[in-house]
Order: structure tokens, then sequence, then C-alpha cells
């Protein structure tokens, strides 16, 4: 459709269903996402003012819920998407060339005559569209070109993964237009990630591109990484009385690499005394067995991050079994139990280096006051700095999220709902 076109389906509700489908239906959530795509599509025009037919994508942020760090020792996880998204106004043409605006950055420009590896791009959105546009080439996909306007609410930094969500963006857009839809979800994640590993230069595992391609509330067995097993939850916590709830606790992410990058480095030394690459491969009976010999070959916080490996990946199996048969009084006393363990074993809530800044454990702190015996709260996402999430009764999320923004400011607290689907083309029907 032509932008008036779309515009006029936006403002008259034409098009509310689909948004309904993505991002619920109350009242003030349509007319703010009504707005939010119509703003978009005016952007897009303003920058390729020639461009004609236009198409919508739409890729979801996610939220990890069990299996904290286990998904890069090929473990177990339990995760969902969510309301918080990155949108694109695209338009298609033969020019070979990606153009691509994305809200308050400066325009990335990709040639897709050179699709080699740029070292000068590694942690530049401009890499990630190499890397994808690159990585469906070698699946021997004829990728033209196209011009688009990008914008995003995943909050950068949150846990959220705007970045998984900015790469599903690109592959579904790609892989409809281009691909006729054929790589599927499964395969969009594993582009994502082999754009992120080696154009951008970041090691990830496949947690996060794999949860906002799917889509839903996923339990995700990460055992064979070429063919995780993936089994899809349709249970409604807003239903069964519940709200998840993200806290951003405001502390700086700037010099934390060192942090992050400890944590797979000391699990993989462990593996490495059993002559295993990743945990996954350990057999726990073994590993709880050599602890003795362990000690002083590895890191005591080597060894307690592979038992944090250990019990949180049977815990996100236990957590996943607990939802399938509707038991949320068992799944909520597993995600205390994740949360203490992350805090104990995996340390994640703090870094070392920084010993006075504590906002995540002052989060949880409060939280847990609140909560009292009723939902859970734990650290989120990486951890060090960033979020928490909490499990809080419908009935005193209003309070709870006063609570939370009167210590880290006001709009600081995201009440989140769960998104049924990944990348998305408002092109295609709702499924």
């Amino acid at each position: 459709m032509k932008a008036t076109e779309w515009m006029e389906s936006f403002a008259s509700g034409k098009m509310d269903d689909k948004l309904s489908f993505l991002y619920g239906n109350a009242k003030s959530v349509l007319e703010q996402q009504r707005q939010r795509y119509m703003d978009a599509i005016q952007e897009f025009t303003k920058l390729y003012p020639n461009r004609e037919e236009l198409y919508l994508y739409s890729a979801p942020g996610r939220t990890e819920i069990g299996g904290n760090h286990t998904d890069h020792q090929h473990g177990c996880v339990l995760a969902a998407a969510v309301n918080l998204d990155a949108i694109a106004v695209v338009s298609f043409h033969e020019e070979q060339v990606i153009r691509l605006k994305s809200a308050n950055y400066p325009q990335d420009i990709v040639e897709l005559t050179d699709l080699s590896v740029h070292l000068s791009e590694m942690g530049k959105s401009s890499s990630l569209i190499r890397g994808i546009a690159a990585r469906f080439k070698e699946m021997g996909v004829a990728v033209s070109g196209f011009d688009a306007y990008t914008t995003s609410n995943v909050l950068s930094g949150s846990g959220l993964s705007s970045s998984a969500a900015f790469e599903v963006l690109l592959g579904t857009i790609i892989d409809q237009q281009y691909n006729g839809g054929n790589a599927g979800a499964v395969e969009i994640a594993k582009i994502g990630q082999y754009a992120e590993n080696r154009y951008f230069g970041k090691g990830s595992g496949l947690m996060d591109q794999m949860v906002s391609s799917v889509g839903g509330f996923v339990y995700i067995d990460f055992a064979d990484v070429e063919n995780p097993k993936i089994q899809q939850h349709n249970l409604d916590f807003e239903q069964a009385g519940y709200h998840i709830c993200i806290t951003d606790t405001k502390g700086s992410h700037a010099d934390l690499t060192e942090d992050y990058v400890s944590i797979p480095q000391e699990m993989k030394q462990v593996a490495e005394q059993f002559g295993k690459q990743y945990l996954r491969e350990v057999d726990p009976g073994e590993f709880f067995e050599a602890i003795p010999k362990l000690h002083g070959v590895c890191s005591d916080r080597a060894i307690m991050r592979a038992v944090h490996f250990f019990d949180e990946d049977r815990r996100a199996l236990l957590e996943n079994n607990a939802l399938a048969a509707d038991n949320l009084d068992f799944f909520f006393e597993l995600v205390r139990q994740s949360g203490d363990s992350s805090a104990n074993l995996l340390q994640n809530l703090y870094s070392c280096r920084k010993p006075t800044e504590q906002g995540i454990p002052l989060g949880i702190m409060m939280s847990k006051r609140f909560l009292g015996k009723s939902g859970a709260v734990r650290v989120h996402g990486g951890g060090f700095a960033g979020t928490i999430q909490a499990f809080v009764p419908t009935k005193g999320t209003e309070d709870y999220v006063k609570e939370m923004e009167a210590l880290y400011g006001e709009g600081s607290c995201y009440v989140l709902r769960i998104r049924p689907v990944g990348g998305f083309s408002f092109a295609s029907a709702v499924r």
C-alpha cells in the first residue's frame, strides 16, 4: 500500500485487529500504537519521498523467565516475547543497497556488493545489516535492497534484547520479500546470531534471537544448537491474576564487558576439565563428585558458577513442567530459587569491581518486602546492572509500579504483556 493508504487504515481503525493481536486491546494502547505507526510512516516519507509502495514489519523484545546464563552452555531456557518491539517501514528496490535510518541514530548505508566483515563496523548496527544480508546470500537468496525507517520501544540495556528484536526485524524483512518466507522463525534466529557473533563481534548465545523470532511463551532446549527443541505455552499470566513487571534499576553498563565475559569463560574452564567444550556435555553426577579435585584447579567462583548452571538447567525444565500443569505456586517457588542461585552462585547481581553500586540487589530486596509470600522476583538478563523481573499480583501491580518508580524514577517499571508471535509482517494475515 501507499503511505496515504496506510495512514487512512490506521486512522480509521482498520488495522486495530492486528494491533490488538500484537499489543492488546486496551483503548489507550491502540491509540498509542496507531499514532506510533503513523508517525513512523511520516518519518519514512520525509527520508525517502520517492518511494511509493510501503510495507510494515514488527519484531518483539523478549523477557527471560528461567535459565539465567544457561544458553551459552547449550542448556535449557524459558522465555517469552513481549509487547515492546521494533517496527520498520520499508520500500524495496533493485539498487543493491540497504539504507536504514533508526530513530535518533544516523542512517546506515550497506552496499550489497560488499558483504565481507568490516572490522571498523563491529559494534555498530550497520554490521548487523551487512551480516544478515550476507548470511541470506550464502543461503542462495538474492537480496536486491531496500530503504527503511525503524523505531523501537525495547529499552536498550534492559535485558529485553533490543539487539535481537532489530536482528529478527531485518531477518523477517529479507525472508518475507526475497525468500518467500521460507527460512522460518528458527533459521531467522540463527541468522541473527550469526551476524551478531561474526559481524558485530559479540559472542552471544541463541536464546534472545530465538524467542524474538518464535514468539509466545517458549521453552527451548539447546542441546542440539542446530536443531533446538522448542515447546510453546499458551499460559496467560494476566488471566491467572499476575503481571510480569520489569524494572530498570538505572545501573551503568559501562565497563562491564569483563564481568559478562567471565561467566561463559569460567563455565567453559570447568567443562574443559572433563574434556568437553560446554557444561551441558558434562554429566552432572560426575561434576559434583569431582568438586574436591576441581578445587585448586579451577577458581572457587568458576566451580560455583558451574553448580548454578547444572541446577538452573534442571530448574528451567521444572518451571516448564509447572507451567504446563498450571501449577503457579510451584513455578513461583522455582523462580525464587533461580533468583537465589543467581545471587549466591552465579554472582551476577553487581560487579565486584563496583561493590557500592547495587541497584539490582536493592530492587530485589524492596520487591521481596512488597510481595511477601506472593509472586516472585529475580535478576533479569545478563545482570551486574540493568533490570529485575517480578511476578506481581494484578491487584497490587499499580502500587508495585509506584514503589519501584519512587526508587528508580518515573518510567522505570514496565508492565509487560506476552506477545503471541515473533517477527510479523502487516501484509500477512493474523496467525
